[in-house]
């Protein structure tokens, strides 16, 4: 008989096509001590890899320099039989590279809301300048699809 977690697992092509789409990624990064800093992000791609751009002073940012362990969650679903999601364990890379950083960017804009509209460009290239990027290199990825179960448990 097969293992609960075998039947609700996504295969590769699966997990690519769900993070294409446009869910929001919890990002957990080591702070100070025990603490673990949480935050929700838009993510995009750089070179096929998980990216999102932030500012350079943040939070997660400062956590990163000290430790590149990150761990990332995309899910959906709000009952149990439509929970899925996508665990991303890996070591963080941050870009500074202005042009790269701006491809993270212009990446997270077409995703969520279509690319920067014409009005939004200015705003959005002046706070370029102030982001970094950071890349997500894969060490361990965990999904689950419970749509799989067809409703048995």
């Amino acid at each position: 008989m097969a293992v609960k977690r075998d039947l609700i697992k996504m295969n590769p092509a699966e997990v690519e096509e769900f993070l294409s789409q446009a869910n929001p990624v919890s990002v957990a990064t080591h702070g100070k001590g025990e603490d673990i800093h949480l935050v929700a992000m838009w993510y995009g791609f750089l070179d096929g890899e998980l990216a999102f751009w932030t500012y350079a002073k943040s939070q997660k940012v400062a956590n990163l320099n000290r430790s590149k362990s990150i761990t990332l969650l995309v899910e959906t679903g709000s009952t149990y039989e439509e929970l899925r999601g996508v665990e991303i364990v890996g070591n963080a890379e941050i870009i500074t590279d202005p042009s790269r950083v701006l491809a993270i960017g212009e990446s997270v804009f077409a995703r969520y809301v279509g690319g920067v509209p014409g009005e939004a460009r200015s705003a959005y290239l002046s706070s370029a300048p102030k982001r970094v990027g950071v890349v997500v290199h894969p060490v361990r990825i965990v999904s689950w699809d419970h749509t799989k179960l067809a409703g048995s448990y």
